[in-house]
Formats: structure tokens, sequence, C-alpha cells
């Protein structure tokens, strides 16, 4: 997950006595750049995940202190640098109070401490800290794609994850992501990233195949569910306007097991965009789960509709229902009762359509395998081939 609030706290608490004032809720926060700044001018600029660095010098008030890290939280900032003792001697309640609220990391290095070497020592390890992300990504790629070649990626994953352990991969799509340019798409990408609490180096972010892709290694799976759930909350506040959907895989065990979790969360993908659901479990999916995992789609919908021809002709013809009255009956196990409750119809009327129904299939729906073909050819439906 990049170099985060939590690395650079680990390489400079002793090097430039830096301290967390507020916003420990963005500890896991990662950084794509430091950049100093004495007023509000390029912060419109940003693109997400800018670590800020000031003096204070162009904030001399507590509104001004104020609206900077308003204005940082707004652009996705990563968290703000005070260097504290000359223009600032003490941050103001009302800032801390704010950047907790929003999990927003404020820190503080004394004012001795020379700014100029300290972005540069950091810049450099945030860059390093990319280029390793870069490698990681290509190697989990080749995962995905060759999981038997394992001698071509598990040199470069062996430093980084339990290889041995357990995966859960996520796939998360947004509207029109893959229409969208590199800068575009990594500022979405940045955004996510910080949406993405709780989590750094038992996980990795990357763009792959019109998705974006989370993996988490070495993880009990309540721990997942939280981190998860947070996420889409997150995404649900941050983002209301924009069209999301995340399909989540089962755990799997070893390395070797990648493509199988990518194909899984691929299923829960693609369940939640067809019934316009943001998250999917595929372990939530019940039959689903065979549903979405068939890659012949056409055999599918040839299924669906052998098996429904009758019924949909006549809806077709007469501007009826019986399709959605076959599928109220197999879901209610052929209550009458149930069905009139449901659908606010006098039980005759159910008696009627059900034997139409039964006379125009050909079948009297006794037997427990023809309920089954029928209500799999009814699930069908629902899926957009």
């Amino acid at each position: 997950m990049g170099f985060t609030i939590e690395d650079m706290l680990l390489v400079s608490r002793q090097r430039y006595e830096m301290q967390m004032a507020a916003g420990n809720e963005g500890w896991s926060n990662s950084i794509s750049w430091l950049l100093m700044l004495e007023d509000v001018t390029i912060i419109h600029n940003f693109s997400g995940k800018e670590l800020a660095v000031t003096t204070g010098l162009g904030f001399p008030t507590e509104e001004a202190l104020l609206e900077l890290v308003r204005l940082l939280i707004q652009q996705n900032a990563s968290g703000l640098i005070i260097n504290t003792g000359y223009y600032i001697k003490e941050i103001p309640d009302s800032v801390i109070r704010y950047c907790d609220q929003n999990g927003f990391p404020l820190l503080t290095v004394p004012w001795d401490v020379y700014l100029a070497d300290m972005i540069k020592d950091l810049s450099i390890r945030v860059f390093l800290q990319s280029s390793t992300d870069e490698q990681i990504s290509e190697a989990l790629i080749r995962a995905i794609e060759h999981p038997e070649e394992k001698e071509h990626y598990i040199q470069d994953l062996l430093p980084h994850f339990d290889t041995d352990g357990t995966f859960q991969l996520i796939l998360i799509s947004a509207e029109d992501l893959d229409k969208m340019d590199t800068v575009e798409r990594r500022r979405i990408a940045y955004r996510m990233q910080l949406y993405l609490t709780n989590l750094t180096h038992n996980g990795h972010f990357f763009y792959y195949d019109g998705c974006f892709v989370v993996i988490i290694n070495a993880a009990g799976e309540k721990q997942v569910h939280e981190i998860i759930d947070a996420f889409h909350q997150r995404l649900s506040q941050k983002m209301p306007g924009v069209s999301i959907w995340i399909g989540v895989s089962s755990q799997v065990i070893d390395i070797v097991s990648l493509k199988t979790a990518y194909l899984r969360a691929g299923a829960a993908l693609s369940m939640a965009k067809d019934h316009n659901i943001t998250l999917q479990y595929f372990d939530q999916m019940g039959i689903y789960q065979l549903l979405y995992s068939v890659p012949d789609r056409e055999l599918l919908w040839n299924l669906c509709r052998k098996s429904l021809q009758p019924l949909l002709a006549y809806d077709k013809e007469h501007h009826s229902n019986y399709v959605e009255t076959l599928e109220m009956y197999l879901q209610t196990s052929g209550s009458i009762q149930a069905m009139a409750a449901k659908m606010y119809i006098h039980r005759n009327t159910i008696i009627y359509r059900m034997n139409n129904i039964k006379q125009l299939l050909d079948c009297d729906l006794e037997k427990a395998e023809d309920r089954l073909l029928y209500m799999i050819a009814c699930m069908i439906r629902y899926m957009k081939i």
C-alpha cells in the first residue's frame, strides 16, 4: 500500500522528533509525495495522497489553519506536517478536533528540524516504495494469470507476503472506469486508497484489466470484513455521486490460489452490477456462486430461454406476468396463501394462473428437479447476459 504515515513515523520519530498530534485513524494513509506550502494556491491541483508540510508562515490565525486542513481533506491529501515553534507555537484545539473527526493525520516536527533535508529524505523513501509497489503489482498479476509458473513471481512476493497464508481479493469497478485517462483514474485510485483504513503491509492495491484490485494477505475473515465494510461506508459518504461496485472473493490459501480468488471476486462483482448492489461477497451469493462462475454465458441464456419460452411468449402476447407468478410459486414452495399475500391477489386468481402455467409448461411442478430447473431459469433472468 505504498509508503504510509505509519512508515514515516517509524523513520521520523527519532530522526526528526516527529509526533502525531491528531487524526490517528489515518495512520495507514499512503503518501504519493511531499509538498511544502505556505498558501492554499496549489492545493486545488492536488491529485490525492500528497503530504503537505508547512511552517505556518501563511496561516497565522486559527481560522486560516483550520481552512488549510479543510482544503487538504477536501483534496484527499494524506496528511499535514506542521513545523512548530516559531510561526505556530501550539496547534489550536479546534484544528485537532477537526482532524480527529475526519481521521486526517496532523503531525508536528520542532522548529530546529531542517525541513529541506527531511522532505528530501522522505521523498526518496516514497519514491523507492513506489518502485517496489510496481514490482509487487507485476508479480501479483503474473500469479493471477499464470499461477502454475510460481518460479516467475514467488521471489518478488516472498519479502512482502506470507505466500503460504490466506488471501482475499476485492475487485472495485466504477462507472466508465475503463474509459478514463490515466490521470483521472489515478485520482480516483488515490481517493480509494485513503478510504482503505487499517490496511498497510498485509495488503496491496493496483489497477488491472478494467478494475481496481485489493489483495489482503494473512488476515482473519472478521478483520477483512471490518476493512471492507468501513471502506464501503467511506465510499458512500465521500463519493456519493459516483456509481461504484465491489466484489469480494472467498478466502483462499496459498498464492497459487490467487487466480481462484480473482475469478470469485469477478463473479461477485458481476452480480453486484447486475443487481445494482454496491457491495457483494461471493460467500453470500448462494446458488448464484455457480451461475456467475459459468464462463459460457450463452449456455445459461439458452437454458433460461428454453425453460421459460412458453411463459415468455404468453406474457408478451397477453401482457401478463406468468413468469413472475411462477417465480413467486417457487419461492414460496407452492403456498397459494403465501403467494396471494405477497402478490396482493385473491387465491382463486393464483390457482387459475398456476393451472395455466402448468399447462403451458406441460409440467405439474411436483418433482424437485423440475422446480429446481425453473428456479434456476428464473434466476438467470436477473443476470445481464
